[in-house]
């Protein structure tokens, strides 16, 4: 209703980039710092990393992975063993070449020409060529295969543009690799961390997303396949928001990774690597907010339930906050989606109105206000962060329950939001994709009529090479559009290529991305 006063200084459908911002900045999720392209994650942005991390890192580990770590510095000349890795990622290098600084004489300070480096080191942009060395001497015999590992990091990429959390130049991730001893293996444990992603975005996240292929021209520097899980904001675009590349023997070949094979000889390793970054958090942000900030999946929400007594400085707030406490202890004793319910009683002076306001935008996903009244009545005032609004009235939606029902029935209300977000994603994105767009006059005429929220569209593909598919790349940078996968579920081609005109052999998606 146009009377609603939403809590966000930005409205989505009047600038959806500059909303995404105000979402960032109102939900205290993170800052400038300072540094061009680099931000402060704040507590509760981090908290939400913590909580994808926790649940990614547990499915991983189900996988038969082990962690590990690896140095933030890789020597130049690991990047050059493998030419088109290093093509990919040279604009985008951070270079150290000095080891110490001295003073300029005016007040400041300059590198010492004295400690230049014999060999400049790279700032790890990603880890295949420095953790290839590490099983290039893991790696001996087929008894060591497959050998699995996974690093939690953070990682430089000197990007032009920068937007929070989607494309910072430092960013933090997890980053897979695995060595195997033939081709099938690599390629089937490729899709197993694929579908992890799937798994961990659709059920943690309440993202709903596209697993398929990615096609050459979009294929990560040095990979032989490349995989993907794409995602649909709520402007249109397309989010890449997880990939799993089978990396042939490129790799091993560069590094060195061979070992003795059962039946005698020496042979190559068969190599993977997979990973999702902090740019997810962007991700449920653009998927489930609204005009009152953030609303956070309770898998990923660092508090389900913040319980805010409505405290007026007297005598009398040592009665509510025990009230309310009663309820805290009830609700931590029990369990939702699989684990203890997280509850905050948040006694931190304030006024109840914008502290209640405060944790609308942060997206926390049941707030419970308890006024002195509520403590004399025996109930509690219960808001659902995803339906926050009467839509008839245009007032806040809340309820009463008692404080005993409450604490029984918040656990089920916790899942019920979860699905409730996924299905609301998911029927947006499917509402949003257009088929039966048989040219590419369609396309460009779809995506001039649809320019502020255009969605995607599935069109028939040749899976064209070599000059073909140049002037296909030539036609979609004219257009900003991508191909973004060949969904793993896509109907079998039945027509002809838009873009070349000759037999397709499968459908593939194409729209604007970040």
């Amino acid at each position: 209703m146009s009377n609603i006063r939403h809590a966000l200084s930005v409205k989505r459908e009047d600038d959806f980039a500059a909303w995404y911002q105000a979402a960032i900045a109102e939900g205290q999720m993170a800052e400038e710092s300072g540094v061009r392209g680099c931000m402060v994650i704040k507590p509760w942005g981090y908290g939400i990393w913590e909580r994808i991390q926790r649940l990614l890192d547990d499915r991983i580990k189900a996988t038969g992975h082990d962690n590990a770590y690896f140095p933030l510095f890789i020597p130049l000349s690991n990047f050059e063993r493998e030419a088109d890795h290093v093509e990919g990622f040279a604009k985008e290098m951070a270079v150290v070449t000095h080891h110490r600084l001295i003073a300029d004489g005016k007040g400041g300070l300059i590198p010492d020409p004295e400690a230049k480096l014999e060999e400049p080191l790279v700032v790890r942009p990603t880890s295949e060529t420095i953790i290839g060395d590490a099983m290039a001497r893991w790696v001996q015999s087929w008894r060591d295969l497959p050998l699995k590992l996974n690093q939690w990091a953070n990682v430089v990429r000197w990007e032009m543009r920068t937007r929070m959390f989607l494309r910072t130049s430092e960013f933090l991730w997890q980053e897979g690799h695995t060595a195997h001893a033939t081709p099938e293996e690599a390629k089937d444990h490729t899709l197993t961390m694929l579908e992890v992603y799937r798994a961990m975005a659709e059920e943690d996240l309440a993202l709903p997303v596209v697993a398929g292929e990615k096609p050459e021209h979009e294929r990560f520097p040095g990979a032989v396949e490349t995989w993907s899980i794409e995602a649909m904001m709520q402007d249109g675009k397309a989010l890449q928001a997880g990939t799993s590349h089978y990396l042939g023997t490129n790799f091993a070949k560069a590094s060195g990774i061979k070992y003795q094979a059962q039946e005698g000889g020496e042979q190559f390793a068969h190599t993977t690597s997979w990973g999702v970054s902090t740019r997810l958090i962007g991700g449920v942000i653009m998927t489930h907010g609204d005009d009152d900030g953030l609303r956070v999946p309770p898998r990923i929400a660092p508090w389900q339930v913040v319980i805010l007594p409505m405290l007026r400085g007297n005598d009398d707030d040592a009665a509510l906050i025990d009230y309310c406490d009663g309820l805290r202890a009830t609700l931590t004793g029990q369990h939702a989606l699989g684990e203890p319910v997280r509850v905050l009683l948040d006694t931190k002076p304030g006024k109840p109105a914008q502290k209640r306001w405060d944790w609308v935008r942060k997206g926390a996903p049941i707030i419970i206000e308890v006024g002195g009244r509520d403590m004399e009545n025996g109930v509690v005032t219960l808001i659902r962060r995803d339906d926050l609004w009467d839509m008839e009235t245009g007032k806040l939606n809340s309820q009463a329950p008692t404080r005993e029902i409450a604490g029984q029935t918040i656990p089920g209300v916790l899942g019920d939001i979860q699905q409730a977000l996924f299905t609301q994603a998911a029927e947006r994105r499917d509402a949003n994709i257009a088929t039966g767009i048989d040219s590419w006059d369609g396309v460009v005429e779809f995506f001039a009529n649809n320019d502020k929220y255009p969605g995607w569209v599935e069109v028939q593909w040749a899976k064209p090479t070599g000059d073909a598919l140049e002037q296909v790349i030539e036609k979609l940078k004219a257009e900003k559009l991508t191909v973004r996968n060949v969904p793993r579920d896509a109907a079998p081609a039945d027509g002809t290529c838009i873009f070349t005109g000759e037999p397709a052999v499968e459908r593939v998606y194409v729209a604007r991305a970040y």
